[in-house]
């Protein structure tokens, strides 16, 4: 059997199995869960390279699977961020109910992110999409909770993105009379413009919903905060790149080939930055950390967008790095706050705080990972910036630079509010049982979090797989002159030119760290963190000194004038109005005979009435 088709058949075989065992005691699920998502990801790994395809029929329709260089590096991201939330998965959900139901629309989620990563053909890439679309909506609502609300938006969005890009294909199929992908890049430099700016539009509506890109991002906050934080991490971290894999493939392919194609991708450059903006905001407001994780993710999102709108060599880079990255950072948040509602209960910054001596390895975690997201050296985060950055102001978005900075500069705000508000601030008596979790739980944020470092110290091993997908997008070759592209690389463009500095850093913390540590050794005494967090002005036991209430009310009185107008609004208002013209049309069928019969009765009257007008 093809290796690409084995992979997908365990994958659905394996779901539906692990969905009738979630129904039995013992482990024998988690073992059956954890090997259906390792053995195929781990085939993928081992047996399929670059330029394998499988070819098949069906209805009339030929499909194609494959993968390239530019499909492979998304399949990474996937691999990375699946395999480690399926081991935190396997504790953090122990114990809740439907838990077969959960396993598999977990494992039908990696299948289909795997399946769109895989499709040469537009048939393949939307039966894909659905299946992703669904299993992520069941998701959403396992828990039960404001499914109206929540689930129904998340559907509703995801439904637009569908039919705008069902649309496209059939467009696609009447022009070429082929589903294929190649075909259709081959074909749009001939269209006409009509169809040339159609096209583009429509696709970008269904991949600039799945990256939530406003204004279409509503229902990104509610799915996230919703969706079990074991599956958020894939939601957010592998999900939400489908929709940037779909971008650049429409933003590069096809309209770059079109004259006014320079003033679209400015102006999904622009959404981009907005989105950065306003997510970041967002975010900041938030005491709830599901929340604030979630508009986070809409920001970071915003830059990878940036990045790819821009399209220059050096913006293509810098938006595939950030691409990943996030995937690693948010995707350990994300765990990180699975974890602490696991082992306390709640995620609100204003009930729980001080966990860092009781959570030490979670707090680890998400330090590193804050710093990533943060945009400081030397993590990840910091190189995908610096090139957004060089990349805006080389190609003169000199305004974007502003807005970006302003985003990532405000992003510290809810950096602080994460990090104090869980773990630095005042130790409570009623949080004293609280332990550290489990390690199938601390181990894979570990593990995400460390990623974030080496490949901050060490960027050639993602540039380099970067490098190979942007010429399947047919960029220019920069294996051997990375270091060209920007000024952070060194002479071989695999490592950051900052290295001697970060070195230094690092030695100087650890002499001071050791030097301390030994002088004060035998003098060491415990102090509780309100002498910490008091600047040895010790309350009393009764004096709360959290920072949540009102703490960054100044700086939301200066940016009100933007936060003032929500397009969630405006949905609801439309989303009430079509409600209340349901209703008025469900009085209208009523059921009952005698109605209708004096409905045809006036029907047949209006009719003669105006029978000149409409039959002379």
């Amino acid at each position: 059997m093809n290796t690409i088709v084995l992979i997908f058949v365990i994958f659905l075989g394996g779901a539906i199995l692990t969905y009738f065992a979630g129904m039995l005691k013992g482990i024998l699920k988690e073992i059956l869960f954890l090997a259906t998502v390792f053995v195929p990801l781990g085939l993928f790994y081992t047996q399929i390279s670059t330029g394998d395809t499988f070819n098949i029929e069906l209805a009339g329709f030929a499909l194609k699977w494959a993968i390239t260089p530019f499909s492979y590096l998304f399949a990474l991201i996937v691999i990375s961020v699946a395999t480690m939330a399926a081991v935190f998965a396997v504790s953090a959900m122990r114990g809740t109910k439907n838990l077969g139901f959960f396993y598999a629309n977990f494992i039908l989620t990696i299948m289909a992110m795997m399946g769109i990563l895989f499709s040469r053909d537009l048939v393949s890439f939307f039966i894909f999409w659905e299946i992703m679309t669904w299993s992520s909506y069941l998701m959403v609502v396992y828990r039960g909770e404001d499914v109206q609300k929540v689930g129904i938006k998340y559907f509703i969005f995801s439904a637009i993105g569908a039919y705008a890009m069902l649309m496209a294909i059939v467009i696609v199929y009447n022009l070429t009379g082929s589903m294929m992908i190649d075909t259709l890049v081959r074909a749009y430099p001939a269209f006409d413009f009509n169809m040339q700016i159609l096209i583009p539009v429509l696709l970008l509506i269904g991949f600039g919903v799945k990256s939530a890109l406003m204004p279409l991002h509503v229902w990104a906050p509610g799915a996230y905060s919703h969706a079990p934080m074991a599956y958020t991490s894939v939601f957010s971290g592998a999900l939400s790149k489908m929709g940037i894999y779909g971008m650049v493939i429409v933003l590069v392919s096809l309209i770059s080939y079109f004259p006014q194609g320079h003033w679209f991708r400015e102006v999904i450059a622009w959404m981009g930055g907005i989105t950065a903006v306003m997510g970041t905001l967002w975010a900041i407001k938030q005491d709830d950390a599901k929340k604030l994780l979630a508009y986070s993710s809409v920001a970071q999102l915003g830059y990878i967008i940036v990045g790819v709108g821009i399209g220059t060599p050096l913006a293509m880079m810098s938006g595939l790095f950030l691409a990943f990255m996030h995937a690693l950072f948010k995707g350990t948040l994300f765990m990180v706050v699975g974890t602490i509602e696991k082992q306390t209960g709640t995620t609100n910054f204003t009930e729980v705080t001080g966990l860092i001596r009781k959570m030490p390895w979670t707090f680890l975690a998400a330090l590193l990972s804050i710093i990533a997201l943060a945009g400081i050296p030397p993590l990840g985060g910091f190189i995908g910036k610096w090139m957004l950055y060089e990349s805006l102001m080389s190609s003169e978005h000199y305004f974007l630079v502003i807005v970006i900075f302003f985003s990532s500069t405000a992003a510290f705000l809810y950096c602080y509010k994460f990090l104090f508000g869980f773990f630095l601030g005042q130790e409570e008596k009623e949080w004293d049982y609280v332990k550290e979790a489990p390690a199938l739980m601390v181990i894979p944020m570990l593990v995400l979090s460390f990623a974030t470092f080496v490949f901050g110290v060490f960027p050639g091993l993602i540039l380099n797989p970067i490098n190979e997908a942007m010429q399947t997008l047919g960029y220019a070759n920069t294996q051997g002159h990375l270091w060209e592209m920007s000024v952070i690389f060194n002479d071989w463009g695999n490592q950051v030119a900052m290295q001697p500095i970060i070195y230094a850093i690092i030695a100087i913390f650890l002499f001071f760290l050791i030097f301390l540590t030994l002088k004060s050794y035998k003098n060491t005494r415990y102090v509780t963190t309100k002498d910490i967090s008091s600047s040895g002005e010790v309350p009393k036991e009764h004096e709360n000194l959290t920072f949540s209430i009102n703490f960054m009310q100044p700086f939301f009185r200066a940016v009100e004038p933007l936060m003032k107008r929500q397009i969630d609004k405006y949905y609801n208002g439309f989303a009430n109005g079509m409600e209340a013209l349901f209703d008025f049309t469900r009085r209208i069928y009523t059921g009952n005979g005698q109605t209708y019969a004096m409905y045809v009765v006036i029907f047949v009257i209006i009719l003669l009435l105006l029978k000149n007008s409409f039959f002379g």
